[in-house]
């Protein structure tokens, strides 16, 4: 068990609301209170790269530290507000060859890990900036952990969200009596927008992964995982803009720097491991991802500063495996997870953990906010990568009777059939022929090679487009 030993600083800091708990010798080893915090900033404000529009709580040149002693001391204050959420033995364990713990964090009343940040950020705030307000920007999560906080805390939010955040995720927001401000065509134009109404109305800004007190935060996660788990090898985290690795890094590091921290991202924006390459915070682009919560174009430089000499290993996953990540998770944990929450899974499935075998790994499943319409498309995407849902091209005969020998031979052998499409302009050898494109359901990838076989050795043009890895293939069988 984990003994969270509480000094007087850490648990006794009311003149530091405003502000972070901080070793007054090392000023950047975490922040001062607010005075101090302003007159720090003033004089960082005279470099040319540190504009006064730009977040005063992540400043490049002089990044912020999170110590541990921040983290006990946000679980202490949290703790009446936060579900401490299960960690459960996974089902998969004797599916990967390792002993998996899934640290269901998408329980949380809001369904993501960002309210433990939220809601130390805001008790931390003076009782002049409650009546205020707080202001954040974000696709989703963050705006949903911090609009229901203050609702419980009685502060005033307003959030700036994109055009292209989540309904869902909207109107939740709505619904805790929150000033949603829909603007912006990506978090970058909201975060601008965020930052100034913060400073035209005084509002305090919250970032949503690089605030020192968002950080301190999300790492007790990591003090509940320690408690919950014994003899635990390694712990995967999401990682995004860097705030939930960098808390949970120097939790996890200080109580035990044997267990391995493995950050996991989706290629379609590693900013994480674009920073490791290039040793500091760079800009990387975004492509759609079904990890949109992981979708941060460059990382927080608190969390940078933080996290940088702590992580063990960055994996980097491919979009198909955590499409089969969130179809393993509803299929054999009954658990729904967005894709964030699913990347960890992902890199076990797609073999790059695969040093873990036999060991002790804990996943944090960090949220669960996932629109119906897009957990849909997620579980088709996941079945087409498992080889379950297949897609065919067969030029039968046009003549009665073609079409429907066809499906027969299909449902022979069990196959579910799920759309059929026939062309005939396109078919320019025979005009008696006509191609008929198919949709099928399989059991398994087995089961679609049984399907493959079976209409190679009947039909002489045959076309299999979606089968996983290389295995797409054709045949012009003359038989």
């Amino acid at each position: 068990m984990v003994q969270l030993k509480l000094t007087d600083e850490a648990t006794n800091r009311d003149d530091m609301r405003d502000g972070f708990c901080c070793d007054r010798n090392n000023p950047h080893s975490c922040c001062h209170r607010e005075e101090d915090s302003r007159s720090h900033h003033s004089n960082l404000h005279k470099s040319s790269d540190w504009k006064l529009a730009d977040d005063p709580s992540c400043n490049p040149e002089h990044p912020l530290k999170v110590t541990f002693e921040e983290i006990t001391s946000a679980a202490y204050r949290i703790k009446p507000g936060i579900v401490n959420t299960p960690c459960t033995r996974s089902h998969m364990s004797g599916l990967t060859g390792m002993d998996i713990y899934l640290k269901k964090d998408f329980l949380q009343n809001t369904g993501s890990f960002k309210e433990r940040g939220a809601r130390y950020a805001m008790l931390m705030l003076s009782q002049e900036r409650r009546q205020k307000g707080v202001i954040a920007a974000s696709l989703g999560n963050h705006a949903q952990a911090v609009c229901y906080h203050g609702h419980l805390l009685k502060i005033p939010v307003t959030v700036v969200m994109p055009i292209i955040a989540p309904i869902m995720k909207i109107q939740k927001c709505k619904e805790f009596n929150a000033n949603v401000i829909m603007e912006g065509k990506d978090m970058a134009e909201a975060r601008k927008i965020a930052i100034k109404l913060a400073k035209e109305k005084g509002f305090t800004y919250i970032n949503g992964y690089d605030h020192p007190q968002i950080i301190a935060g999300q790492g007790t996660i990591a003090l509940e995982i320690l408690e919950q788990v014994q003899d635990i090898d390694a712990i995967v985290v999401p990682t995004g803009g860097g705030g939930l690795l960098a808390g949970v890094a120097v939790a996890v590091k200080t109580l035990n720097p044997e267990i391995k921290i493995i950050g996991v991202e989706s290629e379609r924006c590693a900013s994480f491991t674009m920073a490791m390459k290039s040793e500091r915070p760079v800009s990387t682009p975004i492509e759609g991802t079904l990890a949109d919560g992981l979708a941060v174009p460059m990382v927080g430089y608190n969390a940078w500063e933080t996290a940088k000499s702590l992580v063990d290993k960055m994996v980097v996953v491919k979009e198909e495996w955590i499409a089969v990540a969130i179809l393993r998770m509803v299929e054999l944990e009954k658990c729904v997870v967005e894709g964030a929450g699913a990347v960890g899974l992902a890199a076990i499935l797609a073999g790059q953990l695969d040093e873990f075998k036999g060991k002790r790994v804990v996943l944090i499943l960090s949220g669960g906010n996932i629109d119906t319409t897009i957990l849909g498309r997620c579980l088709e995407r996941g079945l087409a990568a498992d080889g379950r849902l297949v897609k065919c091209k067969v030029t039968v005969s046009d003549r009665p009777g073609g079409i429907s020998e066809l499906c027969k031979i299909i449902s022979s052998i069990g196959v579910s059939i799920k759309d059929v499409i026939h062309e005939r302009a396109w078919v320019t050898s025979d005009v008696f022929s006509v191609e008929v494109k198919v949709v099928c359901e399989t059991r398994d990838y087995t089961h679609s090679l049984e399907l493959r076989d079976l209409l190679m050795n009947r039909y002489k043009k045959v076309k299999f487009d979606n089968l996983p890895e290389n295995l797409a293939v054709s045949s012009t069988n003359e038989n």
